[in-house]
């Protein structure tokens, strides 16, 4: 079977399957005492053109999606580790501009590696403490769920050829996950990314579009694309982010606009 038929999120089940991997279901993986660790690599012509984007806004964008993930743990950042593999011919005041928007995240580089390559590969290890990770697993019938910001940013921008720096959510991170009883990171696109509550928790996720915040210049459709990297809940308590669907008994993911159903694609590697 290829790659393009068993999708990204099949290739993990079958890794797990086999024993090849373990417990990788969630945003990042929890280690002993309060440890969390993340990875994500950037691949350009994958994940970037650098015709699009600034050496600036790249690296705080590989630093910002890493610690999306911590902040999907309710996790205190501490560190980055930051590979890069890029052309000999590369300018060292593009690779500066490239570590100064890494900085401007507040998190510093502890450690790395550097390698030559074709094209830009930017590869970074977050790492963090959590008191607790809700993880996917926890949500259940009643819930409701809840958004930190604004989502369709990331579509909107990749329309005009553009891409904008995804935001920082850890303090949010760190209040959610006091009591949610799931949560994780829009990095997928919303569809997929209930899923992941949905299947996880064995309820089913009902998302009713007319309630959720869109971002400026962004249409219901950038609400698939993915990348906004805002935070996503199911809370039982009260919450004040924004409310935009709930948990039921049943399985899988309802999405409606004003009562009728609607459909959102996703973004998944190698389909």
């Amino acid at each position: 079977m290829r790659l393009s038929e068993l999708g990204e999120l099949g290739l993990l089940d079958e890794l797990e399957r086999r024993g090849l991997a373990r417990s990788i279901g969630d945003d990042a993986a929890h280690l002993s005492e309060g440890l969390v660790v993340t990875q994500d690599a950037l691949v350009e012509r994958v994940h970037f053109r650098l015709d699009w984007i600034s050496w600036r806004d790249l690296g705080w964008r590989a630093a910002a999606v890493n610690l999306s993930d911590l902040a999907a743990s309710g996790a205190d950042p501490e560190g980055l580790l930051v590979t890069l593999a890029a052309p000999d011919e590369t300018e060292l005041h593009d690779i500066l501009e490239l570590y100064e928007g890494i900085a401007e995240t507040g998190v510093p580089v502890v450690g790395g590696d550097l390698s030559r390559a074709e094209e830009v590969v930017l590869s970074v290890t977050a790492l963090g403490r959590s008191a607790r990770v809700p993880g996917r697993g926890g949500a259940r019938p009643g819930d409701r769920l809840v958004v930190t910001g604004p989502l369709g940013a990331a579509g909107a921008a990749f329309r005009r050829q553009s891409y904008v720096r995804p935001p920082l959510r850890v303090a949010e991170g760190k209040e959610l996950a006091l009591d949610a009883n799931a949560l994780l990171d829009i990095s997928d696109g919303l569809a997929v990314d209930a899923g992941h509550i949905s299947s996880r928790s064995g309820c089913r996720v009902v998302v009713e579009l007319e309630r959720v915040p869109l971002a400026g210049g962004a249409e219901l459709q950038d609400l698939g694309f993915g990348e906004d990297y805002e935070l996503l809940a199911a809370v039982s308590g009260s919450s004040r982010f924004a409310t935009i669907g709930r948990c039921e008994e049943g399985e899988g993911v309802a999405l409606t606009l004003n009562g009728e159903p609607y459909e959102l694609r996703g973004w998944q590697h190698f389909r």
